[in-house]
């Protein structure tokens, strides 16, 4: 009973805040318009589905939506209670989340449960409080609510430009929020960083490392990108059924998958190479496909006849095979040729 009512006290009302201001607006069809336009109560409707329902223009429902919220602001700064209320709760949330948050992650912080509706009421409030900025949600830049006294919304807007470019300029390569920091400047701390990243579309982030939305190490979609990242991370080749245990353990979302379906996708993927007995590495560290005959051609195709003790150290460093199978495929292969003791050499070669 005492945690229950701790929760009471400690958590806002901000349902109950949002339903005194709606009550503010005298006509019902001018409450119905900000209700339905910030999707108070349902989904948010367009200018275009308010104005059919109330059988007026689009047009009329902007002008009204903008003269309603002209007043609504009015009274807020002259210091209608609920939102001022709000507004300081608002404010202490987002300096502790680095001056900007996503609407949804403040109504997060304040409601841990949130739903939509929750963070439709947290964006009406910011929307009229006085030492608020918000960012309307576009292709660009989530709905996002920061802290007037330091940026408008136009400067956030700014802000999140420059970390997006210069994780853009980085060509890929994840990195953590004190990294970005110290690539950036107009930044007075890493939590400013990554306050600003957070608000845009176009950047993600795994584990703290921040890249861009399309970069499989911060924002795997599929199957094949999650097995991309745990190899990334793990930094070495990995048994297929470790890798399904990792991805099991991981924060991925959706990251049930069975050791068969990892199999499956491994094979299918130009990104993957099978180095040993169900073991695979990533292209990129220097593996190539084919079998061990396929890496001994290729070596001694480079590099000319070798000693069989430097073959093998070669091979192993491009498979996880024994010894013995290294041998037996030089021995047995008509590809190749013993050119001088212990030395091999390609059978096409005629030197």
């Amino acid at each position: 009973m005492s945690d229950t009512a701790e929760v009471n006290v400690t958590t806002p009302d901000i349902k109950g805040s949002v339903d005194s201001v709606l009550k503010s607006i005298d006509r019902e069809r001018e409450r119905e318009i900000i209700a339905r336009r910030f999707g108070l109560y349902d989904r948010k409707e367009t200018l275009e589905q308010i104005g059919e329902m109330l059988g007026i223009t689009r047009e009329r429902v902007r002008q009204l939506e903008k003269a309603i919220l002209i007043r609504l602001k009015i009274a807020a700064e002259d210091g209608q209670a609920d939102v001022a209320k709000l507004e300081k709760e608002f404010i202490k949330h987002l300096s502790e989340m680095g001056g900007v948050a996503r609407v949804k992650d403040l109504s997060e912080k304040i409601k841990p449960e949130a739903d939509q509706r929750d963070h439709a009421h947290v964006a009406f409030v910011s929307t009229l409080a006085p030492n608020l900025a918000v960012v309307d949600e576009n292709d660009d830049y989530f709905q996002s609510v920061g802290l007037k006294e330091h940026h408008d919304n136009k400067k956030i807007k700014e802000n999140v430009d420059t970390v997006y470019k210069a994780i853009k300029d980085l060509k890929g390569k994840p990195v953590t929020i004190d990294e970005l920091f110290e690539q950036v400047s107009g930044f007075e701390h890493p939590a400013n960083v990554r306050a600003a990243a957070s608000v845009s579309k176009h950047i993600a982030n795994l584990k703290d490392k921040w890249g861009l939305v399309k970069n499989p190490l911060v924002n795997p979609k599929n199957i094949r990108d999650k097995i991309y990242a745990i190899l990334a991370e793990n930094g070495k080749p990995m048994h297929f059924s470790k890798v399904a245990e990792s991805i099991k353990n991981s924060d991925f979302k959706r990251r049930h998958v069975t050791q068969q379906a990892i199999h499956n996708e491994l094979i299918k993927d130009s990104r993957f190479v099978l180095i040993g007995r169900g073991i695979y590495a990533l292209s990129e560290w220097g593996y190539s496909s084919g079998t061990v005959a396929d890496i001994i051609a290729d070596i001694l195709r480079k590099e000319g006849p070798l000693h069989r003790d430097d073959i093998v150290r070669k091979v192993l460093k491009k498979r996880q095979v024994k010894e013995t199978t290294i041998l037996l495929n030089l021995q047995g292969k008509p590809q190749f040729k013993r050119v001088a003791r212990a030395t091999y050499g390609l059978a096409e070669d005629k030197k």
